[in-house]
């Protein structure tokens, strides 16, 4: 079959939507190459993907199209898929073109949350208008909805009353260099560079009011364990001034680390040497980070309500993210059970079996075969 894929993120994110379209493509054209696999972006200037075949990226044709690009991504890419005789086309990030139907395309879009729906009062009122329009559009047209947790399936169920059957939960996995267990001097050295001493509780994720890490700081504040230090990694937004305000406000100035565009070549020596990976945002559509924790040998420590469950499965525990004293009391378990510790590494180890690539790329390409019927 020709599949073509809405690739813009790929080419063009570098974390979120832009990992997922990597993952999708690296793991078909590796272990599902009886297809042909191409990806339509309107441009391909960032190097963000170059393992990806040159001569599989589609751009626009005309000079209409490459100056309307998003235009060219919402309707007219339809014409260049057929003419190129694309069977199958799958949105990446949450959407699809107008008139595959009319031109017998069939399609799949992967939804991966809605949280803008569960959490408005984050989101500004026109994006909001903005992704309920696409979101909804996309899963009327498409002929089948992969959504990307158990937990993304209830809420369309929900919230868009997708019917249950069309739905199709389909798992990620987060980037291979996690797989990778370092030596002992590789991890020294990297931790150097940041001159990291003491031992740490790693919180990896955009520094942002949903990934509730002021919160976190609290909670680490109550710790029995005064000789170790939380590190926060992530791109700042405005929401940095609270956290700042909770660290100031529990003299942590010493004891709490913010990092920030850290190479993502660093990142799994800083998470294999974390005591404890800390994630307790409040809602999520899946949790890549969790995955890369547990990849990385190191037990987690995760909110209850949202789809986190899943992504930690065995290998986390786990805790309300408003509540700071619950919070606190799994945070110092972890920090002081060893064999705690060890459990939930060696159960994180089985629980992330179902997240492998050849699995997930074997799950897709029977999807495609049978909408293509």
């Amino acid at each position: 079959m020709r599949i073509g894929f809405d690739a813009k993120r790929a080419f063009a994110n570098k974390t979120g939507l832009g990992n997922y379209s990597r993952f999708v493509l690296e793991a078909l054209t590796r272990y599902e190459d009886q297809n042909e696999y191409f990806a339509y972006t309107p441009k391909n200037k960032q190097n963000l993907f170059p393992s990806f075949p040159v001569e599989a990226v589609r751009l626009p044709e005309s000079w209409l199209d490459k100056q309307l690009s998003s235009y060219w991504r919402y309707a007219n890419i339809s014409s260049q898929l057929s003419k190129e005789g694309i069977q199958v086309f799958h949105g990446l990030s949450n959407e699809i073109p107008l008139g595959l139907a009319h031109r017998n395309i069939s399609s799949v879009v992967t939804i991966h949350d809605l949280i803008f729906e569960k959490l408005p009062h984050l989101f500004k009122p026109a994006d909001r208008l903005i992704y309920r329009h696409k979101f909804r559009s996309a899963c009327d047209r498409a002929d089948r909805v992969i959504a990307v947790s158990e937990q993304t399936k209830r809420d369309l169920v929900e919230l868009y009353k997708v019917e249950n059957h069309k739905i199709d939960v389909i798992y990620q996995d987060c980037s291979p260099i996690f797989r990778n267990i370092l030596p002992q001097a590789a991890r020294d050295e990297i931790l150097a560079l940041y001159d990291i001493q003491m031992p740490y509780v790693l919180c990896v994720g955009t520094l942002e009011e949903r990934k509730n890490q002021h919160r976190l700081v609290e909670a680490f504040a109550g710790i029995d364990q005064k000789d170790s230090c939380l590190i926060l990694i992530g791109k700042p937004t405005g929401y940095l001034n609270k956290i700042n305000e909770t660290i100031a406000k529990y003299k942590l100035q010493n004891r709490v680390k913010i990092l920030q565009n850290v190479p993502s070549e660093h990142l799994p020596a800083i998470y294999q040497r974390a005591e404890v990976f800390a994630y307790i945002s409040v809602y999520e559509g899946f949790g890549i980070p969790i995955l890369e924790a547990l990849h990385s040998e190191t037990p987690v420590l995760s909110a209850r309500g949202s789809c986190l469950e899943e992504a930690g499965g065995a290998g986390g525990l786990y805790a309300n993210p408003l509540k700071t004293e619950e919070v606190s009391h799994q945070l110092n378990r972890l920090l002081t059970d060893h064999s705690l510790r060890y459990d939930l590494v060696e159960a994180g180890k089985r629980h992330i079996e179902q997240f492998e690539a050849q699995k997930i790329a074997a799950q897709l390409s029977d999807l495609y075969k049978k909408i293509a019927q």
